[in-house]
């Protein structure tokens, strides 16, 4: 039987065992995709001593079932569209739409909430460990990565605790490496994965960012 982890901490620790390669590089940089990512890539970027930003994606909800993604969309205008599920559900490009403005809003908050202290650092010629606390239908971790090329770095680096055998595939094709600690052969959801799965808030989100570039100036200094 596959071990459920018990929180996101945990998830995180984990996590960081499998990142080792990367512990104490300074060409390396933690993005985590918040909320939940946030506190797995604490952890991670904790263990290795590195530094710990954030990437802001918003995942596209089919309404009335929020949960299940038909897209997202990210920082720099990237949109990517769940083209099965879509289709499947026959969604309309009017209810993308409306969606999308929607998440646009609040991805705009975010950048402002979260933006007040930790720009995005210049990502150039960097590897970057991009941080999730788990890879369902992979979407906003696709956003993610496509919006990141933009910022051109050496290498982008997919990790995640936990992930769906489809999403991990499609995103080994589109990152330049993926870590994943458990990819089951039956996957139901990412909080199925966790005992512990509260939502994060914004001022955990905003807590962790300190700590961590508190921890980061330390270990540099």
């Amino acid at each position: 039987m596959i071990q459920q982890f018990h929180d996101r901490r945990e998830a995180g620790a984990r996590l960081a065992e499998d990142l080792a390669e990367y512990a104490g590089r300074r060409d390396v940089h933690v993005l985590a995709l918040p909320r939940g990512g946030v506190p797995v890539g604490y952890e991670v970027a904790s263990a290795l001593g590195l530094p710990l930003n954030v990437f802001i994606v918003r995942k596209l909800g089919v309404p009335g079932h929020e949960e299940l993604a038909m897209g997202a969309i990210a920082s720099g205008g990237v949109r990517i569209i769940n083209d099965d599920i879509v289709n499947q559900l026959g969604i309309s490009d009017h209810v993308i739409a409306t969606t999308a403005a929607l998440e646009q809003a609040e991805l705009e908050r975010r950048e402002r909430r979260y933006r007040t202290r930790h720009s995005l650092p210049d990502l150039r010629y960097r590897t970057v460990l991009l941080v999730d606390d788990g890879l369902a239908t992979g979407s906003s971790m696709m956003a993610a990565v496509a919006a990141l090329r933009a910022h051109e770095p050496d290498a982008i680096v997919v990790a995640a605790p936990v992930g769906s055998a489809e999403s991990c595939a499609a995103l080994r094709r589109m990152a330049d490496s993926l870590f994943c600690s458990i990819i089951p052969p039956i996957f139901d959801s990412v909080g199925s994965w966790y005992e512990s799965f509260p939502q994060v808030t914004d001022d955990e989100v905003h807590d962790l960012l300190a700590r961590a570039e508190s921890e980061y100036e330390q270990l540099r200094s």
